[in-house]
């Protein structure tokens, strides 16, 4: 089975990578490039697209390959955005952060989203997310659209306090590496007890004179944003 990948960006350079570590060569084609018409498209049995949303369908539209399977890596669009054109097509959604500068080394316990326009594509893109993964599931668009925002919670949101953590240090001698063990045993935690269960700190405790000084410490949106979170925590104590 011959495989390419569209989208060079931190999905797509990982899927290669995680071929490539199953001893599978797959070219990487550039997004920019088939919109430009600049490279020629190999031919192939599957055509996995790791591109942004907003360039999904304009991709898609531009690669001619009726009679092959077609999946895309979002966990926001729907399986249709594959038009009458492509009829055998699916989704193959990793749920991970990627990045090319830490490249996927073990992929066997990170969840995949598979869905297929009918249950004969279905199964082949399961057999494609078992290259990968043991651990997959089949959800409807709905479903993975409201994993994704999680996601964003989970993660995005999570690393936005990383860089706002930061910056308060960036005025001290103590480096962000200090934060690290907090950070790693916060996340270990989650693996065995509810994150209700997990929450600590002064909102948890309701320290209102620790609350009040930290508001004194910090200006602008953090002060806000420390408002804001200490709030929802305190709404949920007990």
């Amino acid at each position: 089975m011959k495989i390419v990948i569209i989208g060079a960006g931190n999905v797509g350079t990982n899927l290669r990578h995680g071929f490539q570590t199953k001893g599978v060569e797959v070219p990487l084609i550039h997004a920019r490039e088939i919109l430009s018409g600049s490279s020629m498209l190999p031919l192939a049995d599957v055509y996995i697209y790791a591109v942004a949303d907003h360039a999904l369908a304009e991709v898609i539209a531009h690669v001619n390959a009726p009679k092959a399977l077609h999946l895309h890596t979002s966990g926001s669009m729907p399986v249709s955005v594959f038009g009458d054109d492509k009829p055998h097509a699916g989704i193959l959604y990793f749920f991970q952060t990627f990045s090319k500068d830490s490249l996927i080394e073990n992929w066997n316990t990170i969840p995949v989203f598979i869905e297929g326009k009918n249950i004969d594509d279905l199964a082949a893109v399961y057999t494609l997310a078992q290259t990968f993964s043991s651990v997959i599931y089949e959800t409807t668009q709905e479903e993975r659209e409201r994993l994704h925002v999680a996601g964003v919670f989970a993660n995005n949101f999570t690393n936005l306090m990383y860089r706002y953590a930061a910056q308060i240090l960036s005025s001290t001698t103590i480096p962000f590496s200090v934060l690290l063990p907090l950070i790693d045993q916060t996340a270990a935690k989650v693996h065995s007890i509810p994150p209700k269960d997990a929450q600590t700190g002064p909102a948890n405790r309701r320290d209102q004179a620790v609350i009040t000084h930290h508001k004194e410490i910090l200006d602008g949106e953090k002060r806000t944003i420390y408002s804001l979170l200490t709030d929802e925590i305190m709404k949920g104590v007990d």
